[in-house]
């Protein structure tokens, strides 16, 4: 059995449905402060209530004889956590250690994390491999590197005194995207701030405007520039490396995405054209804890894990993304 932190959000109920596709056995755990019940597939059984908690958590795992766990829940927010960075230690550092330790103590084999290039900062190089030096300039990306440290030096130090050894996989996500293709299913987070999700929002007249923070940057149109990965290819990436581990793989660390860059204009361009829409754009100053420019290099998932991507094209995450503000407004408005 599969427990799934999170399974109610974005990329966790992603996951979930292709679990369940699989045939896999899973019970998702969600405090629904950013996720959706409607979200979680038939037939999964639904706990609401914080990963935190331990005596729940330890119940739960115990109960349900929970093997591994994919671990989503966390605030994501970079701006947010600039201004509110308590409220990232506590859920994202705090709450995982709990989690982690019942994780320890009861026997869990299996746990994925779910981690952001963020951990990254901005590195000399635009495209970065899992060796390049981590430098994180946001409470959130350290908020994910401390527990990514965290899992590692609890494995060491299982190693040394004999005690029972969890074996993990982290997968640093770059920027995700898009909606299930195929609809049903998509990002439905209300204030989002991921800029594909607010693009399509501002194409169907959600917003007002859309505005983008920083023209002035060392790029070729002076907006930053990132890697985005359509949802539908990063919950894959997760069924693998969960395939991966039970089949006797030692913990590791993964890039997921797609090894090339957008920038902010290029990705506002291709939104007008998939919806037709040209939507107001108003050009503001810089956000605080933005990197410039960073993209993935996936060698290393790609021939260790045998992901091959299914979906990366910028038009259809694009695409997939405007699909389902028009879902949202007839199924759940």
């Amino acid at each position: 059995m599969i427990l799934v932190t999170g399974g109610a959000g974005y990329i966790g109920s992603h996951t979930l449905h292709q679990l369940v596709k699989k045939g896999e056995k899973v019970i998702a755990l969600d405090n629904l402060y950013s996720g959706f019940r409607w979200a979680v597939p038939q037939g999964v059984e639904l706990v609401v209530g914080n990963m935190g908690d331990q005596e729940l958590t330890e119940q739960l795992i115990c109960e349900k004889q929970i093997d591994s766990v994919i671990h989503f829940a966390a605030h994501l927010e970079v701006e947010e956590s600039t201004r509110d960075p308590l409220k990232y230690y506590r859920n994202n550092v705090v709450n995982t250690i709990n989690l982690i330790e019942v994780c320890q103590r009861v026997g869990v084999k299996h746990f994925i994390f779910s981690s952001t290039c963020a951990a990254y900062g901005t590195p000399k190089q635009t495209q970065v491999d899992e060796d390049v030096p981590s430098n994180p300039e946001s409470p959130y990306g350290r908020s994910k590197l401390l527990t990514e440290q965290i899992l590692a030096e609890m494995e060491r130090a299982a190693h040394l005194t004999g005690k029972h050894s969890m074996t993990h996989v982290i997968l640093r996500y770059f920027n995700v995207a898009g909606a299930k293709v195929g609809g049903g299913l998509g990002q439905a987070t209300p204030r989002a701030t991921q800029l594909i999700k607010v693009a399509a929002e501002a194409a169907r007249g959600k917003r007002s405007l859309l505005k983008v923070f920083g023209t002035d940057y060392p790029t070729p149109d002076g907006t930053c520039i990132r890697d985005y990965i359509h949802v539908d290819d990063l919950a894959s990436a997760h069924l693998l490396a969960l395939d991966y581990l039970r089949q006797g793989g030692s913990s590791d660390l993964f890039n997921c995405g797609y090894g090339k860059g957008y920038s902010v204009k290029e990705v506002l361009q291709c939104m007008k054209k998939v919806s037709g829409v040209d939507f107001k754009v108003e050009e503001t100053s810089r956000r605080p804890g933005d990197t410039i420019a960073i993209y993935a290099n996936s060698a290393k998932i790609r021939s260790k894990l045998g992901w091959v991507p299914l979906y990366d094209n910028l038009e259809l995450i694009c695409r997939t993304s405007y699909e389902w503000e028009k879902e949202m407004e007839k199924v759940h408005s």
